[in-house]
Formats: structure tokens, sequence, C-alpha cells
């Protein structure tokens, strides 16, 4: 009997993983899929209360070797009354299914575990691999999760030639929008010194936000670039300004600025903070800055590989999917280091909202799109089933 991606789903959705904690849901996963034939490995990494349980499994030994890259892991629901229906149920009502995680990303995983089964018993002979790395970290601090399991994956040879991650990549219809990449994050927190002085005697202080209004002048703009061919222009925020100045005339003797800019391939995190700290310099000397970069830029050039996953979304949807890089951080900016990676899964329009949900129709189109990216891939291709 076929596995529904739906009846998956909604054991996964009643599965309450808040992050770090499993919830059952890779117990659910692991079971399932060592039913199916795959080799699984349950990998826990950190200490005590930052530990975080990891899946990797894997069906086949040979080469080629397509991966499946996801999170089990969701953020808390928030108020529950506010919700429709229980957060952790996976209640259907009027063809949609509602749960935290329906969308973010319980749902890819469920159509991408139901497909590839499907796939399999299809296919007994290919001759290569299919595996999933499921985490439970991606919502929390990522430290212990995708990126220590692809260390692990590399000392036992489990790293594979393509990597498929299920973030919730369409914007408004399925398959509307693919990533290709994603822009690197630099975080700083940027402290100004200045002189602390009485209001009426602004000569004999340093007032430090005048001062740091002319530090933050291009992150103030976002005057950094005009982006690439596949990289729209980077962009930067201001997020907190500071000084813990309780009274009205006094002058601060020093003030805290924290900014993120999200940054194009025209820039790497070192020839960033160079370009940044050399303006810096350049208005004030007295001043201290931090650094804090998650995450470079990356690419998957949009080879023919690519072009088959866009066909195989075409089909079904009657959409040309954009080939886009913009967004946030996801745990492919770990899996580019090793491989090539595109990401691609349900509408995100309600991640991390009240009422998270998705249809019934889009989980099973999913579903469907994802076996025939395995049926028609050039890594999956007919060559390669004897």
């Amino acid at each position: 009997m076929a596995l529904s991606a739906i009846d998956l789903l909604k054991k996964l959705i009643q599965c309450k993983s808040i992050t770090p904690y499993e919830g059952g849901a890779l117990t659910l996963l692991e079971k399932i899929l060592k039913q199916n034939n795959f080799e699984c490995y349950r990998l826990k990494f950190g200490n005590n209360e930052e530990m975080v349980e990891n899946l990797f499994a894997r069906f086949g030994e040979g080469e080629p070797h397509i991966c499946f890259a996801g999170h089990t892991d969701v953020v808390p629901a928030g108020n529950l009354g506010s919700w429709s229906h229980p957060p952790f149920e996976g209640k259907i009502f009027k063809d949609t299914i509602y749960g935290r995680g329906a969308v973010d990303m319980k749902g890819a995983i469920a159509a991408y575990v139901s497909a590839t089964i499907s796939w399999i018993k299809a296919n007994q002979r290919f001759k290569g691999s299919l595996s999933f790395l499921i985490t439970g970290d991606e919502e929390g601090e990522a430290q212990n999760g995708t990126k220590m399991v692809l260390e692990w994956m590399k000392k036992n040879n489990h790293i594979p030639d393509f990597c498929i991650v299920g973030e919730p990549t369409s914007k408004k219809k399925l398959g509307d929008m693919i990533k290709i990449g994603r822009r690197g994050s630099l975080s700083g927190k940027l402290t100004v010194f200045g002189k602390q002085g009485h209001v009426a005697y602004p000569d004999e202080a340093i007032n430090p936000f005048p001062i740091l209004n002319k530090m933050l002048n291009p992150i103030l703009n976002s005057d950094f670039d005009d982006g690439s061919e596949h990289f729209p222009k980077s962009t930067s925020n201001v997020t907190s300004i500071d000084c813990n100045n309780t009274a009205y005339n006094v002058i601060p003797e020093n003030v805290e600025a924290k900014f993120n800019i999200r940054f194009s391939d025209k820039f790497t995190q070192k020839s960033l903070e160079e370009m940044l700290v050399k303006h810096f310099d350049s208005v004030h000397r007295n001043y201290k800055v931090e650094f804090f970069c998650n995450a470079e830029p990356f690419l998957t050039k949009p080879d023919k590989l690519v072009e088959k996953i866009s066909k195989a979304i075409q089909k079904f949807t009657n959409i040309n999917p954009v080939l886009s890089t913009t967004g946030g951080t996801s745990d492919a900016r770990f899996i580019s280091k090793f491989c090539q990676v595109i990401e691609f899964g349900l509408v995100g329009q309600t991640a991390h909202q009240v009422d998270e949900k998705v249809s019934i129709k889009e989980i099973e189109l999913l579903a469907m799109i994802y076996k025939e990216i395995l049926e028609t891939s050039l890594i999956f291709g007919k060559d390669n089933v004897s």
C-alpha cells in the first residue's frame, strides 16, 4: 500500500517537535524509512540542554547520490487561543491541513518521503543512492544539526552529488520560485565613544549620536552594490540604537547600534568587513565594532540539472519558476560547501504564523513534482536504472 503524504504529514504535525526537541518526529521517520530498507543513523550532537537529535538515512550504496535535506523542528505555536484548530492536531478542514510545521517544513518532508518510497518501488534496480538528512536544529542555533551531520557524512563517505532542501520557497503559487543560492548575512554591533556632558554646554561634551549617524550612513542607505547576474543588490538595516540614558539633560558618553547586512556575491565576509572598517575610520577613530557572519553568499549555477528540475515543476504547475537568491538563510548554506544544492518547497505565506496551513492538493502536487525530479533528472535518468 502506497504511503500517503497527507497521512504522514498529519502524524508529523502531531509530533510536538518544538526546537530543539525531537518530539517523536525523527522516530516516526526512522521507523518508516527502516521499513523501506533505508539504512538509518540517529546522530546526536551537543551537550546536555544543547543536545540535538538528527537523522541520516540512505538507500543504496552506489553513485550518483541524491539527498533530501529538511528539518522537523518547528517554532512555538504562540497564543493557542488564536488558532482555529489546535496547532499539534493536524486537523483537516475543507481540504486544508492545519498545524505548526505544515508549511515549514513537515509538509515537504512528507511529500518527499512519499515520493521517494513510491519511486524506489517502481525502480528497484536503479544504480545510485537516495538519502535523507533530517535535523532538529534549523529553527534554533543551527550548530548541532545539519552542520554537524555533514561533517559526519564526510567522515563516513555519505556526501551526495546533489541535494534538494525542502524549504517553503514558493511565494504565491507552488512552483513559482526555486532558490539556487542565498545572500550572505553579516551582523554587527558598533559602539561609538564620545564625552559625557550637560546639554546646556555642548561645547564641553562630544555627542556620539551625530558621529554614529555618519558612520551608519552606508548601512542606512543600503549603499553597497547594484547586485550581480544572479543576486539582487545587498540590503542593510539598523535594528537597534541604545545608550542606556534615562536623563533628558545629559549627553551620553557612548551609543551602541546593531545592524545586519544581507550581501550579494560582490562581497565576501572579509571584504565587506574591511570596507566598513575603512569607512568607520574615516569618520571617527574612537569606536569599537564586533562582527558576526552566519552565512556567506553561495550559488548553484543554473545548469542542465536545475533546468530539469524547472521542467519537472512546469509539467505539473504550468509555471516556469523564478531562479532566486533572495530571502533569509537556511541550512543550504552549510550544504553548499559540500555539494550542489537547490531549495524547493511549498508556498511559505503562513510559515511561523497562527493557523499555519497547506492544502491537500498542494501537498499531493509537491509529491508528484518530487517524484518527477527523481524520474527525469540527470542524476537519476534512464541510464541509471538497469
